[in-house]
């Protein structure tokens, strides 16, 4: 069963309203199924659009104020997050498994990988730590 869509339908266009924890009128947040640390989510837009670079300026902007909620919601919740990592995967190539565009919005406490340096250049983990090219 392929899990990213239920009967052919888009699993972000089919979230449910207890799954949301911040809405506006043109995204919502939720947290992810398959977090990468505690309390790891995602801001997506209302519209089905595939990509960040989809997106309208008023649909950024309102992915933006969500990230900020969020941010300070996972403060509140858990005074030993000291960082975040924001990523978004745009295309297979870059990661992408759900063709709606979404943020990820993780965060990052202190010890949670032995060298946090280059944080989302990790991505590709050969470049994640800082090496002068000659």
């Amino acid at each position: 069963m392929n899990q990213k869509k239920i009967d052919g339908e888009c699993l972000f266009c089919k979230t449910k309203k207890h799954q949301i924890v911040f809405e506006n009128d043109l995204a919502y947040s939720t947290y992810d199924s398959y977090p990468v640390s505690e309390m790891h989510c995602l801001i997506i837009p209302k519209r089905h659009v595939k990509d960040y670079f989809s997106l309208t300026q008023k649909e950024i902007i309102a992915c933006n104020l969500l990230i900020l909620d969020m941010k300070g919601n996972i403060e509140k919740k858990d005074n030993l997050v000291k960082g975040f990592n924001i990523g978004i995967n745009s295309g297979k190539t870059a990661g992408q498994s759900i063709m709606h565009c979404h943020i990820h919005l993780i965060p990052r406490r202190d010890g949670d990988v032995k060298n946090p340096q280059g944080g989302v250049r990790g991505v590709i983990p050969s470049m994640q730590h800082y090496t002068k090219k000659l």
